[in-house]
C-alpha cells in the first residue's frame, strides 16, 4: 500500500508562507488516495516557482520549457498510456506561454491531470502581472495597473467541454487533496485550478482574501449540467465557488487511438525492417 512517506521529503526553495507548501502536501495526499505508487506517475512541468514542485517528489519527472509542459505530457501519455501523467505548473506557464497548448489539450481530451498553481502573479520573475491578475492591479511592471481583463481558465475549460473542471484553495487542504484525487482518476483531460497566495509579490490576493471568498459548492450541485456550470464558472470576486464545477464522460484521446489497444508503445520492440521500409519511401 502506498504511503505519503513514499513520495519523500525535500528541502525546498520557496519563500516561507508560500501556498506551494500546502499544495505539495495535498498532492502527496491525493496521489495516495488514488492508490498510485511513485513509479506509476509521470510529472511534467514548465518554468517557475510552481514548476519546481515535482522536484520535491519521488516520481518520474520531466521539467520542460516555459509553457510547454502539455505537449511533453501528451507525448508521454501516448507513449505509455498506462502511466498516470500529471502536469503541474503555474498559471503564467499554463495559461500564458502555454495557453495554446491548454486549448489543444481540452479539445483532444488527452488523459492528463493538469494541476495549476494560480497565485495571480509571476513569482519567479519577481512580480509582474500574470494572465489571471485582476484588472487594475498594480505591480512593478504595471505601475499604472493591469489594463487587460482577467483570464478565467475555469470558464474557458467549461465552455470547451473539458472532461473535468475543478477549483480549490490551498487553505482547504482536505478539499484540495480530494480534487487532485478525482482529477487523477478521471479518464480524460482534468483541470484543477488551485488558488494560492504568493506572500512575496501579491499583496492583494493573500490568504485572508481567498479565505473570505472561497465557498464550497452545495451538495446538490450537478457537475453534469453544463449550463449551470457555465454560470458558476463566471462567479468571481466576492464569492469564489470551489469544487467539481463540471465533468463529462466523453472518450479520451488515447481511447480513440486504436494502435494503443495492443499495449503501451514504450513496451514494444522496434521492427527494423518496417522502419527501413518507411524511411525508403522518403529517399
Amino acid at each position: 500500500m502506498t504511503k505519503i512517506e513514499d513520495y519523500g521529503k525535500y528541502e525546498t526553495a520557496w519563500c516561507p508562507g508560500c501556498g506551494n507548501f500546502s499544495l505539495l502536501e495535498a498532492m502527496k495526499s491525493g496521489l495516495v488516495k488514488a492508490g498510485l505508487a511513485p513509479d506509476r506517475v509521470i510529472f511534467v512541468s514548465g518554468i517557475g516557482q510552481a514548476a519546481k514542485a515535482p522536484h520535491y517528489l519521488n516520481a518520474n519527472v520531466f521539467n520542460g520549457l516555459h509553457g510547454r509542459a502539455l505537449p511533453a505530457a501528451t507525448g508521454a501519455k501516448i507513449a505509455n498510456h498506462e502511466m498516470s501523467v500529471i502536469v503541474e505548473s503555474g498559471e503564467g506557464c499554463c495559461y500564458g506561454e502555454g495557453g495554446n497548448h491548454f486549448l489543444a489539450a481540452i479539445r483532444r481530451n488527452i488523459d492528463i491531470a493538469m494541476i495549476v498553481h494560480d497565485n495571480q502573479i509571476y513569482g519567479l520573475t519577481k512580480g509582474q502581472a500574470s494572465p489571471t491578475s485582476q484588472e487594475g492591479m498594480k505591480t512593478k511592471a504595471q505601475p499604472g495597473g493591469v489594463l487587460s481583463e482577467r483570464f478565467n481558465p475555469v470558464a474557458v475549460a467549461v465552455a470547451m467541454h473539458a472532461g473535468f473542471v475543478a477549483r480549490s484553495f490551498t487553505g482547504m487542504p482536505d478539499h484540495l487533496s480530494d480534487m487532485i484525487n478525482l482529477a487523477i482518476r478521471h479518464r480524460g483531460f482534468a483541470l484543477v485550478d488551485v488558488l494560492q497566495p504568493c506572500v512575496s509579490f501579491n499583496k492583494v490576493n493573500n490568504f485572508a482574501w481567498y479565505k473570505k471568498r472561497c465557498r464550497e459548492l452545495p451538495p446538490d450541485h450537478d457537475p453534469l449540467d453544463w449550463e449551470k456550470a457555465m454560470k458558476i464558472a463566471m462567479e468571481w470576486d466576492e464569492k469564489i465557488p470551489v469544487g467539481v464545477i463540471y465533468k463529462n464522460d466523453r472518450a479520451s484521446f488515447c481511447d480513440r487511438l486504436s494502435v494503443l489497444g495492443k499495449g503501451p508503445l514504450a513496451e514494444r520492440g522496434v521492427d527494423k525492417k518496417e522502419l527501413a521500409s518507411i524511411l525508403d519511401e522518403y529517399m
